[in-house]
């Protein structure tokens, strides 16, 4: 039975995603709870204020560096 295998004929920068499809943030404010899940931590009063340090630093772009 063939197994199918993924094509590899085409280059990685074919196939790779562009950097710009790879950002969720839709453009909308950012909130210090978006910032704690970003994170992968849990969303608790001291984390609520890390955030909220992030984002001043920051700005937006906090939750960007965050996500791939």
């Amino acid at each position: 039975m063939p197994t199918s295998q993924p094509d590899a004929s085409g280059s990685f920068e074919d196939r790779a995603t562009p950097d710009a499809l790879l950002h969720a943030r839709t453009g909308t404010e950012v909130s210090p709870e978006d910032v704690v899940l970003a994170s992968g931590k849990d969303i608790t009063p001291h984390n609520l204020e890390w955030a909220r340090r992030k984002l001043a630093a920051e700005g937006p772009a906090a939750l960007d560096k965050l996500l791939p």
